[in-house]
């Protein structure tokens, strides 16, 4: 599934900077790594973890055993990033950055933490500060895709495309098989009119992210605008069986089988949009168009 900026995890067994001052114990790790798989569980959809709140990672429970682990090491700056991304995916921004911070302070070398602490920045409104950790996480290792993504995300947020097609890009290069990179590069794309690139970014974002929605929902709309609206009704029928509350979803059906001529179905698909959402002007003008003469 998309994750638009995700929290990055670490691999503690390969990753030598991953941890602090000295090895968890045998214990402390099992438990980590256990806390690791349920702070990397990922919701679909091309957005920021502060987009896409999981209460339920910041549960008392959950965030209570984390601070055991935290608390049998609490030299080790691997315990302090997990918790941080369990209080991070919940919104408890102010308490990850804490943990974040205490994190960078254990081991500066901590590249997956800047990225992380950078992502909280930005649900903070701190722009310039999350550039900065984002930076610093790329100085720090030049290799990891994550940080590329999460500042062509701030880049692409501001309206600095060129550095944020850059960023995916290179992220791209470094992880082919990122659907979110090539989601995101794809927007841009798309919004400068490259249709056939961003149909392409888009291809391969479903390829590894399969069961995801919001590229289907967009690759639709390249379909459309190069005339292929076999291909752009494929797709956003794929939108509303995922998603059948989705008015954006069903207007879109409308518009693609009403360019094939199937005016019946696009009006259906057209009512169903307002009703689900009845003050969504191009669902009210598709039903206007499509409505039989003198009904």
């Amino acid at each position: 599934m998309i994750g638009f900026g995700r929290i990055a995890r670490v691999n503690l067994a390969t990753d030598p900077t991953a941890t602090g001052r000295r090895p968890l114990p045998g214990p402390a790790m099992a438990a980590l790594l256990g806390a690791l798989a349920l702070a990397g569980c990922q919701s679909s959809g091309p957005h920021d973890f502060g987009n896409d709140v999981d209460r339920a990672m910041g549960s008392e429970a959950n965030i209570s055993s984390l601070s055991a682990v935290v608390n049998q090491n609490p030299s080790d700056a691997s315990g302090y990033n997990v918790r941080g991304t369990a209080l991070g995916r919940a919104g408890r921004y102010e308490q990850a950055l804490a943990d974040f911070n205490k994190a960078i302070e254990i081991n500066p070398g901590f590249y997956q933490a800047y990225s992380n602490r950078a992502l909280v920045k930005r649900n903070l409104k701190q722009d310039g500060a999350a550039l900065a950790d984002y930076n610093t996480s790329i100085q720090l290792n030049p290799s990891y895709h994550e940080a590329y993504v999460g500042r062509g995300n701030l880049y692409r947020s501001q309206g600095q495309m060129d550095y944020a097609l850059a960023d995916f890009s290179k992220a791209i290069e470094l992880e082919p098989n990122d659907p979110k990179a090539y989601n995101n590069r794809a927007l841009i794309y798309q919004g400068r009119g490259r249709h056939e690139d961003a149909i392409a970014d888009f291809t391969a974002a479903l390829t590894y992210a399969p069961n995801a929605v919001p590229p289907h929902q967009a690759r639709g709309l390249s379909y459309l605008a190069t005339g292929d609206y076999k291909s752009a009704l494929d797709d956003f029928s794929a939108v509303v069986r995922a998603d059948k509350n989705s008015y954006e979803g069903w207007t879109n059906q409308g518009i693609a089988l009403e360019k094939l001529g199937e005016r019946d179905a696009a009006h259906a698909a057209f009512a169903r949009a307002q009703q689900l959402n009845s003050g969504y002007a191009p669902a009210r003008d598709g039903l206007r168009r499509t409505a039989k003469a003198g009904v």
